[in-house]
């Protein structure tokens, strides 16, 4: 096996002995590493090297909504020219892997990877190809989990765009410069991937520069665009949601005297519902500075279930409140003598001030002082009499035509003002949350 150290690898051959790299390498390959630096790069001091990349997407195992990022296993292909390697000849050479130690490779790294590592099964899962004119061929199976920022407000009608981006980390753009071999047709593989929530609407290339406090480096960005698949979410949330608020319509069909019946219906859709909002959120980030769709509609789906419980509450309060049809008549009796009664007061009232305002009239003529003094401060409790007595009458009219006079109405109201409330929510719902 071969041991990799500086810019020599040493061979244990099958006698035991250690063959050193001019023994084993080709005379072609020796003559090429012969006063070969790997540490100097190509054209060092006579501008920058250009690499071409190109990417072949084998899979994207995950996408994660709670850590923000994807997993994808991709291969990189890297294309430079060294004049150094050079040689006569018209074929290539295709070389161990293992022997990109003696050559210079670009520093690439992915941005914004929590976590990769480079296949190596059998062996690592490297490329090195050298053609005649002194172009270099390096390729990798890369294994890169990448951190990708996603905007949940219309989970789970949403679209997101993820990057990969590969810059140099320690050659600046006067040292290396990056491109796309073929654009954006430099990235494949695309076409027949199977995400599992996703569908792939479109992706392209673009090339940047990185700019830190140490200078610019070469950087270019693979965007690709999701969209989510909603089947999934209309099966599992969308439509248990929309049955359990179906379910607690039943209550109004069913009588009023029917407490248990009515109470348990309520209770069940209510337990049910909150059941089924905490595991919508079980595969969500638990910390979120938003709210996403379905959220929305999981709350208006639990305040129609909660509206029907408390409705059959508020029916039951105003039946326990009703006089039965035998005392009907004396409550109609009892309430329009308490009308007759407050209007004779105010009737009195009034008339008593219009008395006292015709002597007020009669004796402006020739009034003693001691009489004038007195009607007026007689006057003034009277008329804040009257405005009081207006004012409780009419809160009285209110209180009453407030009442209701038959709390079976409340249901007959309830089975079609909730069905259609809920219809028309629905459609502003998918209305905003598909086309805006």
């Amino acid at each position: 096996m071969p041991w990799l150290g500086g810019s020599n690898i040493a061979f244990l051959s099958m006698d035991g002995s250690v063959s050193s790299t001019e023994e084993i390498l080709p005379p072609t390959i020796q003559k090429l590493m012969k006063g070969y630096n790997k540490y100097l790069r190509p054209l060092f001091g006579n501008g920058p090297v250009t690499v071409g990349m190109s990417l072949d997407i084998a899979s994207i195992d995950t996408i994660s909504e709670i850590n923000m990022d994807y997993t994808a296993t991709i291969f990189l292909r890297q294309r430079w020219t060294d004049e150094r390697l050079c040689f006569d000849g018209n074929k290539s050479l295709s070389l161990d892997g293992r022997l990109a130690e003696l050559l210079w490779v670009p520093d690439t790294f992915i941005v914004d990877s929590k976590k990769s590592f480079l296949h190596d099964i059998t062996v690592e899962n490297r490329l090195i190809r050298i053609f005649p004119n002194g172009t270099v061929l390096y390729a990798l199976r890369i294994t890169t989990t990448v951190a990708c920022s996603m905007d949940l407000t219309k989970y789970p009608m949403d679209r997101q765009t993820c990057t990969l981006q590969l810059e140099s980390w320690g050659y600046n753009v006067k040292d290396v410069v990056f491109y796309w071999t073929r654009g954006n047709q430099s990235v494949s593989g695309l076409d027949h991937l199977q995400l599992a929530q996703y569908t792939l609407e479109d992706h392209y290339t673009s090339e940047s520069e990185a700019v830190y406090e140490t200078g610019n480096y070469p950087k270019l960005i693979f965007h690709f665009k999701l969209k989510r698949s909603i089947l999934y979410f209309i099966l599992e949330t969308y439509v248990p949601s929309s049955a359990l608020v179906v379910l607690s319509w039943v209550s109004f069909w069913i009588s009023q005297s029917s407490v248990p019946a009515r109470i348990c219906i309520g209770v069940t859709t209510v337990l049910t519902m909150t059941t089924l909002m905490m595991g919508a959120r079980t595969s969500l980030p638990n910390a979120n500075c938003f709210i996403k769709a379905i959220d929305v509609y999981l709350g208006i789906c639990f305040s129609f279930i909660f509206g029907a419980l408390i409705e059959y509450a508020v029916a039951h309060f105003c039946t326990l409140h009703q006089p039965n049809a035998v005392n009907a008549y004396m409550y109609g009796q009892e309430m329009q003598e308490r009308e007759d009664e407050m209007n004779g007061i105010v009737t009195s009232i009034g008339s008593h001030t219009l008395r006292a305002r015709k002597r007020e009239e009669m004796l402006t003529s020739n009034p003693t002082p001691s009489e004038s003094k007195e009607d007026i401060n007689s006057s003034q409790p009277q008329t804040r009499c009257t405005k009081c007595m207006s004012t409780a009458r009419q809160i009285v009219r209110c209180l009453n035509c407030c009442k209701v006079k038959n709390p079976h109405y409340i249901d007959n109201y309830s089975r079609l003002t909730f069905p259609l409330s809920f219809i028309m929510i629905n459609l502003l719902y998918w209305t905003y949350y598909l086309y805006f």
